[in-house]
């Protein structure tokens, strides 16, 4: 399985942000997207896990083989924890969430609501929605923020199991995860006429 992407353009609210983007992921690789704040590292996520259209160009990947994790929880506050994870398996068609309990440590908080939790446990439940997944490509925006160095471990370790496993993952980060990645820097990208500023726009999805 690859994830190839050959001469893309993104744009933000209209206006191009990048153009000529071109890479290729395989089964067991991570990618790793660098650049300062509005280089364009979110529209790149975004467009790629089909959630905007691209200007131009072509990305290339089986289908329904995505899982995207944004900024946002995207958590069902009244839900417990199991059952924000049960739900989710449920949509995805797949079965079984205690893996995804033990490997982001929540086993102990599995019958808490979700509005009950801390900013670092939600966001450990929100990433622990993509092990439910059952999808191999996981394309994740800043997924370590509000976690402590220990829950960035779990993360960290998770992404291992996954892409030993034969998946793969694009990332957005500036932490240092502790293995070996590929880096693309995203402002060698920029499109000749594009403009600053975060993207996002009015929403942003939490999972795809």
């Amino acid at each position: 399985m690859e994830l190839t992407v050959t001469d893309l353009a993104c744009d933000r609210g209209g206006v191009p942000v990048l153009e000529g983007v071109g890479f290729s992921v395989a089964a067991g690789e991570i990618l790793v997207l660098r650049g300062p704040n509005g280089s364009g590292k979110t529209t790149l996520l975004r467009t790629l896990a089909g959630l905007q259209p691209a200007l131009d160009g072509e990305i290339s990947m089986p289908a329904e083989t995505v899982a995207y994790a944004g900024h946002a929880d995207g958590l069902k506050a009244m839900l417990t924890v199991a059952e924000n994870l049960g739900f989710w398996a449920a949509i995805y068609g797949t079965s079984g969430i205690e893996d995804a309990l033990r490997d982001f440590d929540l086993l102990a908080l599995r019958d808490r609501a979700a509005q009950n939790l801390s900013a670092g446990q939600k966001r450990r439940l929100g990433l622990a929605r993509l092990a439910v997944s059952g999808r191999p490509i996981w394309i994740l925006d800043e997924p370590t923020v509000s976690l402590d160095a220990a829950s960035v471990a779990l993360f960290a370790r998770a992404l291992e199991r996954h892409c030993a496993a034969g998946g793969m993952a694009l990332i957005a980060t500036h932490i240092d995860l502790g293995f070996e990645e590929r880096v693309l820097d995203v402002g060698a990208f920029r499109a000749v006429n594009g403009s600053g500023g975060r993207g996002g726009g009015a929403f942003d999805e939490a999972f795809t």
